[in-house]
């Protein structure tokens, strides 16, 4: 099997991994993927059964990954690495993506999807303010 690669979006914060935490509760919040309402990200990732989900199918999303690195990390994952400031600018020179940016990025293959287990994340702007951060990777699977 191969993995399937996935977008989404979330909600802006200074912090990456802040807002990345955020991503991660709102997605659980919206889907426990069976294991059950009131279980938090970090207690997931202590159960065996846990593991077993993620590298066998995962959930396409956020929650796929136990924590976000640094953007010289170069290890492979299960990790959300943010992009480096080059990696920014080879598709968006003002080092500004907007959503739309970042989406024809993704679709005419300039910006990369990562190899399987892992995800990468870059802040997104609207009108030069940064409003979103937008999240993508691919499956363990």
């Amino acid at each position: 099997m191969g993995g399937n690669g996935w977008t989404q979006t979330g909600p802006y914060q200074r912090d990456l991994e802040a807002a990345f935490r955020r991503a991660q509760e709102a997605e659980l919040a919206q889907d426990d993927h069976g294991f059950g309402p009131g279980r938090t990200v970090e207690e997931l990732w202590l159960d065996p059964a846990w593991h077993e989900y993620i590298f066998t199918g995962g959930t396409g999303s956020v929650l796929d990954f136990p924590a976000m690195t640094d953007p010289s990390d170069t290890d492979d994952g299960p990790f959300m690495r943010p992009l480096s400031e080059a990696e920014i600018r080879a598709f968006a020179p003002d080092g500004r993506p907007t959503y739309a940016d970042w989406d024809e990025a993704l679709d005419s293959e300039r910006l990369d999807f990562p190899d399987r287990a892992q995800g990468r994340c870059t802040v997104l702007y609207t009108d030069g303010e940064p409003t979103h951060i937008g999240y993508w990777g691919v499956t363990a699977d």
